[in-house]
């Protein structure tokens, strides 16, 4: 299996070099040791290769159990130590074997949305992954924004390689819920990560989280002299020439 790794993670690589034009912002805000939770957004497929080559560290992530029907494609994902999970329904299998990752202080990535968005703009995240995070209280969140990829189709057509912009952000902890986390506890903790996430992205890829100015952070907890990645997007938005973009 590391041998199918190795070889999918050059082709992957080539591959970018040949269709793509990556740019990568906040590489630094990734620790080189610990457990870590990265955030992401998720709009095409494009997303999930660049996560497990590009990364200064190895990691894995949760992925849709149909990813194995494609027996080639299930084959790279086992390689790649993919956790199988079954969207919309509680998969406690999926998530022993997350935590199980966390515990063992690696980086787990997460698309807090559940989908691929395929436009860009950000869905609203679903809160079944909170439950991982808050059982996790050791792992640092680190926010993860990539756009630019959204009309490769039309790119490629045109023998043009597509752009993709990958922003890490300030990473941050969660504070503990005192008492039953209800789903509308969960729900609020998903659209604070959500809004971190938003942070750095374009105004025109914030969709539903595009009001940072709503944004609260009531349960997060950002490390000492730290600042929130949406204070951040809200200071430079305000400098003269910079409202259009993260």
């Amino acid at each position: 299996m590391k041998l199918v790794r190795w070889i999918s993670a050059m082709i992957v690589k080539v591959l970018a070099r040949l269709l793509l034009r990556v740019k990568i912002e906040g590489v630094e805000n990734i620790p080189r040791t610990g457990s870590v939770i990265l955030a992401t957004n998720h709009v095409n497929f494009i997303d999930a290769p660049l996560l497990y080559v590009l990364l200064p560290r190895e990691a894995t992530a949760l992925t849709k159990v149909e990813t194995w029907d494609n027996p080639l494609l299930g084959w790279v994902a086992t390689s790649w130590h993919a956790i199988p999970i079954h969207r919309g329904e509680l998969d406690l299998q999926a998530f022993r074997s997350a935590r199980n990752v966390l515990k063992q202080g690696k980086v787990l990535g997460i698309a807090l949305e559940g989908t691929r968005s395929h436009h860009g703009h950000l869905l609203r995240g679903r809160p079944g992954a909170v439950l991982l995070a808050l059982h996790a209280p050791e792992a640092l969140i680190v926010p993860m924004a990539i756009y630019g990829h959204e009309h490769y189709e039309q790119d490629w057509k045109r023998l043009r390689r597509t752009p993709v912009n990958i922003v890490y952000g300030q990473g941050f902890h969660l504070k503990p819920v005192k008492g039953q986390v209800t789903h509308e506890i969960r729900q609020k903790i998903t659209d604070e990560i959500m809004m971190q996430i938003a942070a750095l992205l374009p105004q025109q890829n914030r969709g539903v989280y595009s009001d940072l100015a709503s944004a609260t952070e009531d349960y997060l907890e950002f490390p000492p002299g730290a600042t929130s990645n949406v204070r951040r997007a809200m200071e430079r938005s305000a400098m003269p020439g910079e409202g259009k973009s993260a």
